[in-house]
């Protein structure tokens, strides 16, 4: 009996362009039913062959139009396999090429063998989503064969998050900017001129998420301003919370009540109406306030904004306004000591749609947010 583990030395999260890593080790469990009596060459177990390859699955709805899509997925490099794996439903859009961890090796009773499984993942890879029309999966497979045996497969899922594409030409210039903005001044600090592309685009990253730009915008529907909507910054990561203010004194309307929603809009090929996603939700009964505030938390499980050949994906937050316009609402005079509030009061409905982008974090801080196993084993009877 042999015990197959993958464990992934670095979590199951990956950045477009990072180096997934993980160890493999082949193990023989002594059987109990093993005698003294028996031969070394009873007890050795073997393998003709061991090889890792990482893949992307593709799944998509029937809607999108499956001649274009077998076009672009032709035109993918490295789309074959060489384990003789079956896409199930799905279609290979992206593999690695193979790599060979052994041939013929023999294992004795309580003796491991470990091999460290070293790819990149390119840059224009496209990241893990399950959306609603294009589903994108990972998965690092190790294929093995004993000696007269099929083939067994372990596939260990892994995430692939998109990344802020940074030409060099750029590098003194991003540099620069990290260097004033987010660590104290040093006239001894020499800033480095040949930077990793991807240390270049997680500094990039920073620098576009931690400047906070104030946004102000006025809403207003057909009978008059509703409120002014204050938007402290327009870029976040996974992880933060999206913060806002609004203001009812500017209000030549009254607003009843409002939501807030964290929305993803995600638009397919051939797909002329797009699917809607809500993850957060801020609602609040407004009447009579003249400040209020939101807090919208991001999830660490979705993903970012992103755009491949089959789909695009968007983050806008959507609101919706309870306003009306009775004149049995305004508030009593200062004289007055009794008030009856109204049974029944006229209303109108605005909704508003503001976009906002939505960008990748650090992998330890997704993988320490969304837990899942990092060590997975396939045994071989």
């Amino acid at each position: 009996m042999i015990d197959v583990t993958i464990k992934l030395t670095k979590g199951h999260v990956f950045l477009s362009g990072e180096i997934v890593e993980c160890s493999i080790s082949f193990s023989h469990q002594p059987s109990t039913n093993h005698k003294i009596s028996q031969s070394n060459s009873d007890t050795v177990e073997s393998l003709a062959w061991g090889s890792t390859q990482i893949h992307c699955l593709c799944f998509t709805d029937p809607k999108i139009n499956k001649e274009k899509q077998q076009q672009l997925i032709s035109q993918t490099m490295f789309a074959d396999t060489a384990l003789g794996i079956t896409p199930e439903s799905g279609t290979t859009v992206f593999s690695t090429k193979p790599k060979i961890l052994f041939c013929d090796l023999k294992l004795y009773p309580g003796q491991t063998k470990t091999y460290i499984y070293k790819e990149r993942i390119p840059n224009d890879s496209p990241p893990s989503y399950r959306g609603q029309l294009v589903k994108y999966c990972y998965k690092i497979i190790v294929g093995t064969q004993r000696v007269n045996h099929p083939v067994k497969l372990l596939k260990v899922p892994i995430r692939i998050l998109p990344l802020i594409e940074v030409s060099m030409s750029d590098a003194g210039e991003i540099c620069n900017e990290t260097t004033e903005e987010l660590t104290p001044t040093n006239p001894f600090l020499e800033v480095r001129q040949h930077e990793n592309p991807l240390n270049l685009a997680l500094q990039t990253l920073q620098n576009i998420t931690a400047r906070r730009n104030p946004n102000l915008y006025m809403i207003s529907n057909k009978r008059g301003k509703v409120a002014r909507f204050c938007l402290f910054k327009p870029a976040y990561k996974l992880g933060e919370d999206i913060v806002g203010s609004l203001d009812f004194t500017v209000a030549t309307v009254d607003c009843m009540q409002l939501s807030v929603a964290l929305q993803c809009q995600e638009e397919a090929m051939g797909v002329q109406e797009s699917k809607l996603r809500t993850f957060s939700r801020h609602h609040e009964v407004c009447h009579g306030y003249k400040h209020t505030q939101l807090v919208l938390p991001i999830p660490l499980h979705v993903t970012p904004a992103f755009s491949t050949d089959l789909v695009t994906l968007k983050w806008n937050l959507h609101f919706e306004f309870v306003t009306s316009a009775s004149k049995a609402l305004e508030p009593p005079g200062l004289g007055t000591t009794y008030w009856q509030a109204p049974s029944e009061v006229a209303i109108e409905t605005m909704v508003w749609t503001l976009p906002i982008q939505l960008y990748s974090t650090t992998p330890v801080h997704v993988a320490q947010g969304v837990q899942s196993n990092d060590s997975h084993t396939l045994t071989i009877r």
